[in-house]
């Protein structure tokens, strides 16, 4: 039988950090969004980047250049940010059952 503080110390192990969560999963959206954005820029050609332009009916302002790329990072990163605190507060309340 586990005392109360070996309790705690496997709560604490277990427990994940919903911030860091938030911020990795912002980062890692983010730096995505903004690395395909440029290397369509640089890429070029006709029509660059049919599909990604679609993102501006959900991202308002991005557009495929660089200050588009700008904006889609600040908006990724947001909703990244929500994703990865989502996954860290709903691993934290099963694994803490």
């Amino acid at each position: 039988m586990a005392s109360s503080s070996d309790k705690t110390i496997q709560e604490g192990i277990l427990a994940l950090n919903a911030r860091a969560w938030g911020i990795s999963f912002g980062l890692l959206a983010g730096g995505a969004l903004f690395l395909a954005t440029n290397f369509l820029v640089i890429k070029g050609g006709v029509q660059v980047g049919r599909h990604l332009s679609l993102l501006s009916a959900f991202f308002p302002g991005y557009r495929v250049s660089f200050a588009g790329s700008l904006i889609g990072f600040v908006y990724a990163f947001v909703c990244g940010w929500a994703l990865g605190r989502v996954v860290g507060a709903v691993y934290n309340k099963l694994a803490l059952r």
